[in-house]
């Protein structure tokens, strides 16, 4: 398996974190089984190379190539049984509204086709990057079109943009009330506001942020279970063990010996 980064452009990285690359073949007569964990981001996606099926998640038509990836609240889970390549680009939440022109909370744990969300525009995107010679091809086309789109909806930040960073930083641990205070919103407009750019309300989105930044504590063997979870913002195990459950399907226990769906690729990765 492999799996590596892209840094987006300089004027681009307020709105994508990196660009990312997975390319691997499963064994004669086996096949991969991916599986995405809940995430307060939505990514762009385009499959270059070999197709997935779908097993759990919002389902998409076998046919299915380039899209959004929309932020989610569940964890998906998908098979091939050939050799793949899939190119992605990974947004802050915000990005979506403002580089494409829809509410985050139309795509939430939704996959749409780039032609469904962006009409011709989608097409030609999908055609240019599939046609790209290599991957450093396609990170130069994705970002002058990402660049193109904020230059045609370049507008004044909004407040809530700061709302959401700070989650994302505090990993989760606010307070609602207080966020709505310092953009001057009642709780009531605070929390549609920042649905509209973060696709879900500030609650679950926290908790989705929270349970990501325990996530980020794969590979780390010298703590307990409870380690993370205190340090991750739990007030104790059991919201921790419901939450990650919840957002990956499995017992954090289980999670983080490394033999799962979700961790196995990377496992190999680190080797």
């Amino acid at each position: 398996m492999n799996y590596y980064q892209i840094p987006p452009p300089p004027v681009l990285a307020k709105y994508v974190r990196f660009f990312w690359v997975l390319e691997g073949e499963p064994g004669r007569g086996e096949t991969y089984i991916h599986r995405s964990v809940a995430d307060g981001s939505a990514e762009m996606i385009f499959h270059y190379q070999g197709l997935f099926n779908t097993l759990t998640g919002p389902s998409v038509p076998s046919e299915f190539r380039a899209g959004i990836d929309g932020q989610s609240s569940k964890f998906r889970r998908y098979e091939t049984g050939g050799q793949f390549g899939i190119f992605g680009a990974y947004l802050f939440p915000f990005a979506v509204p403002a580089l494409l022109g829809h509410s985050a909370s139309v795509i939430s744990n939704q996959m749409p086709d780039l032609a469904s969300l962006l009409g011709q525009e989608g097409k030609d995107l999908e055609e240019q990057v599939m046609l790209a010679a290599d991957n450093k091809k396609r990170a130069a086309i994705l970002s002058g079109f990402l660049y193109q789109r904020l230059q045609k909806n370049e507008q004044p930040a909004p407040s809530i943009f700061s709302s959401i960073s700070y989650i994302i930083n505090t990993r989760g641990v606010v307070n609602v009330d207080t966020l709505a205070a310092d953009v001057c919103l009642s709780t009531r407009q605070f929390e549609r506001r920042f649905k509209e750019y973060a696709g879900f309300s500030p609650k679950l989105y926290s908790r989705i942020i929270r349970f990501q930044a325990a996530i980020s504590a794969f590979g780390n063997h010298y703590k307990t279970l409870t380690e993370v979870a205190y340090e991750c913002g739990y007030y104790d195990q059991s919201h921790f063990i419901h939450d990650f459950k919840e957002f990956s399907g499995y017992h954090p226990r289980h999670y983080f010996k490394g033999d799962t769906e979700s961790t196995r690729w990377k496992e190999k990765q680190d080797k």
